[in-house]
């Protein structure tokens, strides 16, 4: 039995667009509670404790955003409170949370996600979809650390021949401004003559091949087979509005029919999919693990 990250990149990729696709285009505030609180148990799961920087920074942006609709948008029938002749509306901070919770939420994902999408994984997807954006994309990557290491390495040298070393901040502009100026020169020699190298090696002449293969196995068609019939369900209730909620101009809301609860469910279970994989993994393995 595998972990998540193990399945096939394709199946991995299909749950992520799918969680993301469902938080990012509906507003229901129990599907954004779901998805907040599924994200953050999976990024902990897979984390622990770690990460800390992370979590603060998540969760003072979502202060900031909370706070800030009600104190932008003066739309809705409830006033809380005035504040610099400016209302502060119940349906405002309900909308300015909800919406915080959603973007969270996503974020939490998106981080998940560049942990598990290596830039392999991300090769093998876009390799399938268009060979050229597949070579874009990983001389882009490529080159972001090593755009990285030759700035350090040229502010270095500026540095030891005694260049902009007086501290104030023109020296420092002309500094970076030099710096930045050979970096450009550098990135279009690097980039001839790479392009030059792959031609001389005869890239897309031959058959295309990948340095590590993925399969696809039965679990993996079982798991992105699960995937798609929860995201229907799930689509189904939020476009047939069975999870349907208005903020403005004042809260109202119905109940769920039996297809917004499906719906509910649908979205629970789908996010908690790769938790529950992650369990049974785990307790497999120490359950192997006593046995030896």
């Amino acid at each position: 039995m595998r972990s998540f990250s193990e399945y096939n990149p394709i199946v991995i990729a299909v749950w992520f667009f799918s969680v993301t696709g469902i938080a990012m285009f509906c507003n229901y505030p129990w599907l954004m509670a779901i998805s907040l609180a599924g994200a953050v148990t999976f990024f902990i799961m897979r984390n622990g404790l770690s990460h800390g920087k992370t979590h603060i920074f998540f969760w003072v942006l979502f202060l900031i955003l909370a706070l800030a609709n009600p104190l932008i948008s003066h739309n809705g029938k409830t006033v809380l409170f005035v504040m610099n002749h400016n209302p502060v509306t119940l349906e405002a901070t309900l909308y300015g949370i909800n919406s915080a919770a959603m973007i969270i939420g996503v974020l939490y994902l998106l981080r998940s996600f560049t942990q598990i999408m290596t830039s392999e994984k991300l090769l093998y997807i876009t390799g399938a979809l268009s060979p050229k954006l597949s070579l874009v994309l990983s001389m882009a990557m490529r080159f972001v650390p090593l755009f990285s290491r030759q700035s350090a390495k040229i502010n270095a040298a500026q540095t030891a021949m005694g260049l902009y070393k007086d501290d104030n901040i023109i020296d420092d502009i002309r500094g970076k401004s030099r710096i930045f100026s050979v970096m450009v020169t550098w990135a279009l020699e690097n980039g001839i003559i790479t392009a030059d190298s792959m031609e001389t090696k005869g890239f897309g002449t031959g058959r295309r091949s990948q340095m590590k293969r993925f399969r696809f196995r039965a679990s993996d068609v079982t798991f992105l087979l699960c995937d798609l019939v929860l995201l229907s369900i799930t689509a189904a209730a939020v476009g047939t509005h069975s999870l349907s909620f208005e903020f403005y101009p004042s809260i109202s809301f119905d109940s769920p029919d039996m297809l917004g609860t499906a719906g509910l469910a649908a979205y629970a279970l789908l996010i908690l999919m790769p938790m529950i994989l992650e369990t049974v993994v785990n307790h497999k393995w120490k359950y192997l693990r006593s046995a030896v």
